[in-house]
């Protein structure tokens, strides 16, 4: 069993590995992609990331390559967001990084009376830690981890959707988004809400989430937009 697995090789995933070896504690990082995996060209740091990096203690391999802002010699520096990650991943042992590891479920179970996280890969890998940390950004499937509590919430770019136990028989369950439902200007019908949220808005979701969806009583399914009031508007009562 593993002591912790980091999802995602991101500089957050790299840093919280490295974080995590200074005080001995051994991690896997499963890494979805087949390579370290970078997204923007530079990453401008201020004086609290260095010293963040200095406790990390990779910062003295940075500093030498990038001038700071000001003349003058102090922080900020920007940095080479590809280059932040291989100083990271040149800190981490051997094999602690397993790339095309595709996550397609996570949940927790309870071993021997304590309970763990077990982590299913879509090759069929089946990997058992003490805690699992989610690194993987807006697609994070971290993001619906059951810490045995009911309620799980799942996040994406312009989406939150999740859903809570109400007792052993009712589930609550919501989708959020920016953009309307198609189709809604002929009116609302439930069996098309459940399809475009299953198959299109939320298909990239964890599968707990999606089976909920697909179960659901349609009778009790509704829609409706939401509109955003500015504060002080409410607070003047000007809501016309």
């Amino acid at each position: 069993m593993e002591e912790v697995v980091i999802v995602g090789a991101s500089i957050v995933g790299l840093a919280t590995a490295v974080a995590l070896k200074k005080v001995g504690i051994r991690m896997l990082v499963l890494e979805r992609s087949k390579e370290l995996r970078v997204t923007g060209v530079a990453l401008g740091l201020h004086p609290n990331a260095w010293l963040a990096l200095n406790a990390l203690g990779v910062s003295d391999k940075l500093v030498p390559l990038y001038d700071p802002f000001h003349k003058i010699g102090g922080p900020p520096r920007a940095v080479h967001r590809r280059v932040l990650s291989e100083v990271l991943a040149e800190e981490l042992p051997p094999n602690t990084i397993r790339f095309s590891s595709k996550i397609t479920f996570i949940e927790t179970q309870v071993e021997q009376g304590s309970s763990i996280c077990v982590v299913t890969l879509d090759d069929g890998t089946i990997i058992k830690s003490k805690a699992v940390v989610g690194c993987d950004g807006v697609h994070s499937v971290g993001h619906g981890l059951d810490h045995g509590c009911t309620f799980q919430q799942f996040v994406d770019v312009g989406k939150r959707a999740g859903f809570v136990t109400l007792n052993d028989k009712e589930i609550y369950w919501f989708f959020l988004g920016e953009c309307p439902l198609k189709g809604m200007e002929n009116g609302v019908d439930p069996e098309m809400i459940q399809k475009e949220v299953s198959e299109n808005l939320a298909k990239y979701f964890l599968p707990v989430y999606l089976d909920v969806v697909k179960r659901i009583d349609l009778s009790s399914l509704t829609w409706a937009p939401l509109m955003f009031r500015y504060p002080w508007d409410v607070l003047f009562g000007n809501l016309a």
